[in-house]
């Protein structure tokens, strides 16, 4: 019973503590009066993968039938690399920090389900050709045209885009027993990689991976140490900003004129750059969960740390999973991702701090081929595909953005992994 007691009385204020913040909230922290400077080192190894289902939309089969789903494709993306991040306190519990991920590799693949091959998948068998008549309206064509191969495989890698950072610790437990730890701050993700060219073929060479967009993450996290449990709170937002040079699927109207419903309209009034270029998603999302002290020696601490995850991913125009095929940036539908995590951190010394975690996300099922056909240029309410054919969204792909031959992506899931060191000083 005494044994009990102790356990519970550590997991409540019943007995003295250190106060520490949660990983959260981790802000390094400068010119205070028992340390007048501090830092933290952060160098990782992570591997993430995206496995889903793609299928595709047709006809009902019975007058007033419900809309059916062929099963078509399995994808498979992968995503190795280098995180190198380093934090440094410039005040009392502020902080700026810089951070640049090193992508070894990242790769995709493309293969048919089962019971889907060559003979009976609308992908091989697409007999609907884009800009083929001077109205803008497509063609069928006598014999198949393939959207793409299959199997197919794309690769690339290269320095990602740098990260700076801002971070004040407006509480701080460890001050004021009183309080939590309140953490909020600013992350700009600067287009600093190597733009991406989804025309450009990397099955022979690695390509870039860069989108040429600004990002700007504002959050805020808050943690509490309840004896042994740290439970803390998150949610964080980011807003993309179109860089110069952005990527533009009218980039290459003569090129791919395969892709687009309607090229020549690239450049006109209504379809500039701005128009028909990258528009990237916004994302937002909370994290709740708690570290959980394990083993507490003065030279040495075990952490475990379970988290639950919900993030929201709205729609856009960007890189998505048949953007490699397609060759072309496309409109995908917004999605939500819910799952959790776990991780484990080992403080072997008063500088050194290891780590190991292990993600799964569940993601919702959306569409990946979902650009709108056009807009009401000359104000008569509708859009004209014969009468004004300047109206045409030259994005659209008669072959897959119009309803009953889009894509969608079923099954989805993510799993990342992550080992990680941390040098604090």
């Amino acid at each position: 019973m005494s044994r009990l007691r102790a356990v519970v009385a550590a997991l409540t204020l019943g007995v003295p503590f250190v106060a520490t913040a949660a990983d959260v909230t981790r802000v390094a922290s400068s010119f205070e009066d028992d340390d007048p400077f501090g830092m933290f080192i952060d160098v990782g190894f992570e591997h993430s993968q995206r496995r889903e289902k793609i299928v595709r939309e047709a006809l009902p089969t019975q007058p007033g039938g419900t809309r059916q789903y062929q099963n078509e494709l399995w994808y498979r993306g992968s995503d190795t690399r280098l995180n190198l991040d380093v934090a440094f306190g410039i005040s009392p519990d502020v902080e700026l920090s810089f951070g640049l991920p090193v992508i070894l590799l990242r790769d995709e693949s493309w293969h048919f389900v089962a019971g889907t091959n060559e003979s009976n998948s609308s992908i091989i068998n697409n007999r609907v050709v884009n800009n083929c008549s001077a109205t803008g309206e497509p063609c069928t064509a006598a014999v198949p045209q393939p959207l793409f191969a299959v199997p197919l495989e794309t690769h690339r890698g290269g320095l990602g885009n740098v990260r700076l950072g801002f971070a004040w610790g407006i509480f701080n437990q460890r001050k004021d027993e009183t309080k939590p730890n309140w953490v909020v701050g600013l992350d700009y993700e600067a287009p600093t990689a190597e733009r991406l060219d989804p025309t450009v073929p990397t099955q022979d060479e690695r390509g870039p991976v860069g989108d040429r967009v600004h990002k700007y993450t504002v959050y805020t996290a808050l943690s509490r140490k309840i004896g042994l449990a740290d439970p803390y709170f998150r949610v964080h937002y980011t807003v993309p900003v179109r860089g110069p040079g952005a990527y533009s699927n009218c980039e290459h109207p003569s090129e791919t004129p395969q892709n687009l419903g309607r090229p020549q309209n690239c450049g006109l009034t209504g379809w500039d750059r701005k128009e028909t270029g990258i528009q990237a998603p916004h994302t937002g999302g909370v994290q709740f969960g708690s570290e959980f002290l394990v083993i507490d020696q003065p030279k040495r601490h075990f952490t475990l740390d379970l988290r639950a995850i919900a993030n929201y991913v709205s729609e856009g125009r960007y890189y998505n999973e048949l953007s490699g095929p397609l060759r072309k940036l496309l409109y995908t539908g917004d999605y939500l991702q819910v799952g959790g995590q776990f991780a484990v951190k080992m403080k072997v010394s008063d500088v050194l701090s290891l780590g190991g975690t292990g993600m799964l996300l569940h993601n919702t099922d959306h569409v990946l081929t979902d650009e709108k056909i056009g807009k009401d240029l000359d104000g008569n309410g509708s859009v004209d595909l014969t009468g004004n054919p300047q109206e045409i969204n030259p994005n659209f792909d008669f072959r897959t953005d119009f309803v009953s031959r889009r894509f969608h992506a079923t099954e989805s899931k993510d799993i990342r992994l992550d080992l990680s060191a941390t040098f604090a000083f």
